[in-house]
């Protein structure tokens, strides 16, 4: 075999693998879109056919999601937490990565060692000690759990917004110095600017995990103010503990689409930001 021939085969393995791979992950978006149109006992006695004319119930079970629980309310409070916390988290993160980027001090090196060892430290290991400190300091509502998003995805926004910062020529900086740029103007008209691919991947890797957060908002909030999560896990749960789930479907398939949507609006930015970002400078 030549050398072309074992490069097209060797193509040819790698982009059947893939597609396999892609499959394996669209499957479970397929089966809740596919039950979300089936009765609800159907589901249960048969989850992986499709509707027929003896299961198809249409857009009832969006119409039960849509108005049971407060999903609307719970949307617009996810809606909220999620742009603050990711407009809070790029904001911060991205201005302490450039100062970390630019000043070579023993602090500046030992603040961002600390914030990068974040990363590596599970959030049930410190969930009751934040559900304490968040309690005593009044931070328990839709507000106050920003800042705690916040300090949980400073490690990795940091990390990458430093390594790409890094490499961001200084002449940029200097040149807008001798323009008569202010520091704060240099930052927000030539740096960030600059740095739009990992910003874009930082927004979109926060707002996928505070959008779909379940544990964080839980302990914070309780069931006062529920998120979409917890609205999804309490909302379609009957007496005896049976569960609707067709509306449960439903209710999920609708949570799904905003955060879909901003994914692949973003998606071309995700590949450029991560690996700029991760590059060791």
């Amino acid at each position: 075999m030549t050398p072309r021939a074992r490069r097209r085969l060797g193509a040819a393995v790698l982009t059947a693998a893939l597609c396999v791979l892609a499959a394996l992950f669209l499957l479970p978006v397929a089966l809740v879109l596919i039950n979300s149109f089936k009765s609800r006992f159907s589901i249960s006695g048969a989850p992986f056919a499709l509707p027929d004319a003896t299961t198809f119930v249409g857009w009832e079970n969006y119409r039960t999601g849509l108005t049971s629980g407060g999903f609307f309310a719970a949307f617009l409070r996810s809606a909220f937490i999620t742009v603050a916390s990711v407009t809070l988290i790029v904001l911060c993160t991205s201005m302490a990565a450039w100062y970390l980027a630019r000043v070579s001090t023993r602090a500046a090196r030992t603040v961002y060692a600390i914030l990068v060892s974040g990363m590596i430290v599970p959030f049930q290991m410190v969930m009751f000690t934040v559900t304490f400190v968040v309690g005593r300091l009044g931070l328990d509502n839709v507000v106050g759990i920003v800042p705690v998003y916040l300090g949980f995805g400073a490690g990795l926004s940091v990390f990458l917004f430093t390594g790409f910062a890094r490499n961001i020529p200084r002449s940029l900086e200097e040149a807008a110095v001798i323009d008569g740029c202010s520091p704060p103007a240099c930052f927000f008209r030539v740096v960030l600017p600059v740095m739009r691919p990992v910003t874009v991947t930082v927004a979109i890797l926060n707002a996928m995990w505070i959008w779909n957060d379940y544990l964080l908002p839980y302990l914070v909030l309780g069931t006062r103010q529920k998120t979409i999560p917890v609205t999804i896990q309490l909302s379609m749960q009957g007496a005896y503990g049976s569960t609707d789930y067709g509306g449960l479907m439903a209710m999920l398939v609708l949570a799904i689409v905003p955060i879909v949507a901003f994914y692949l609006a973003g998606q071309k930015h995700i590949v450029e930001g991560v690996l700029a970002g991760a590059v060791k400078g």
